[in-house]
């Protein structure tokens, strides 16, 4: 692929996403408008850094990686620790700036990530969060799911499993702010529904075996519960569990989130009735678009775009998310 037909697909991606095209302050760096473009005949080098490796999930975020590296013609990877561990993501990410790429993808789980973000920035490598977003760092942009909107289509689809009346529970990893917005956004739409209860909301910490001990807790102390709902990728399998070993299926309506083959198989069998999936492949490829733009295209969106603060980028790109259920479950198995 030659550089001007990876530049028009770099843009073109970005404008068919939906954007939101905000200014953006307090960047630094090789993102910055006006600032040098690279050059020379080596590919570019985007590496995306994230945790929870070991998890089906970040499948796609692997493979939105190496997708990519075929899109624009430049070198990709992937680093980070199989578990949920921020220290040694921190370490991964130091890494990745002593390897001077062109940008860099971060998963932005935790505030503990912000430093680190913003030393990658004040040495010129521009940063793009993904999936959970840090935005009081000097990240450039956001890609990943509209995550308010992905509790909303959740909590609609719960309140129609459990027919607008009972109980039910929610399942989250605390603090993280993407699943913070999720869960408002299953609280607004159950708001709708007088006769919905929302008991609990229990933490999984991102672990199925914790999400099976939560959920047999909350079928213990609620008896009567009608429904379970999660908002992170462990805690659907965790659910289906405890459901299963209460003798509850089909009476406790589950809604998961993503969509891993365990999941996709409880759909199938009816222990989980829905999951709310997202887009995830699309998150890397779209920040790698940015990135890739950052370094090759000046946007001459004023006339002075460095004195004006705008790094010629969208701020925000919504890659959405899908209801899967017993109609469509077979067409997201791997």
């Amino acid at each position: 692929m030659t550089r001007t037909t990876a530049v028009m697909a770099a843009m073109a991606l970005v404008l068919a996403a939906g954007v939101s095209c905000r200014p953006q302050t307090g960047t630094a760096g090789r993102g910055e408008a006006g600032a040098p473009k690279r050059s020379g005949k080596r590919p570019d080098l985007y590496i995306e850094v994230s945790a929870l490796g070991k998890l089906d999930y970040f499948y796609d975020h692997k493979m939105g990686m190496k997708k990519a590296g075929e899109l624009f013609g430049v070198e990709t990877d992937y680093v980070g620790p199989a578990d949920l561990d921020m220290s040694a993501m921190v370490v991964e990410f130091e890494l990745a700036i002593a390897r001077k790429p062109a940008g860099i993808v971060v998963v932005g789980f935790d505030d503990s990530l912000t430093p680190i973000i913003n030393k990658a920035a004040d040495a010129g490598i521009p940063v793009v969060t993904v999936d959970a977003d840090l935005p009081k760092s000097k990240r450039v942009a956001f890609v990943g799911t509209g995550n308010f909107n992905a509790g909303y289509q959740g909590g609609l689809k719960l309140a129609e499993l459990v027919g607008g009346k009972g109980k039910v529970a929610l399942l989250t990893r605390t603090g993280q702010s993407n699943l913070n917005e999720r869960i408002e956004g299953y609280k607004a739409a159950l708001a709708k529904y007088p006769d919905i209860q929302i008991v609990q909301i229990g933490n999984t910490d991102s672990d199925p075996a914790t999400a099976a001990q939560v959920s047999s807790l909350l079928l213990q102390q609620y008896p009567d519960l009608a429904g379970i709902a999660c908002v992170e990728a462990a805690g659907g399998s965790g659910a289906a569990t405890a459901v299963r070993e209460a003798g509850k299926v089909g009476r406790v309506k589950i809604i998961a989130m993503d969509r891993d083959n365990a999941v996709l198989k409880r759909i199938e069998e009816g222990v989980i009735q829905a999951a709310v999936a997202q887009q995830t492949a699309l998150m890397p490829i779209y920040a790698v678009a940015i990135l890739y733009q950052l370094n090759h295209v000046d946007v001459p969106i004023t006339s002075d775009n460095a004195a004006a603060k705008i790094t010629g980028v969208p701020a925000t790109v919504d890659t959405g998310v899908i209801i899967v259920d017993q109609s469509n479950y077979q067409y997201f198995l791997r």
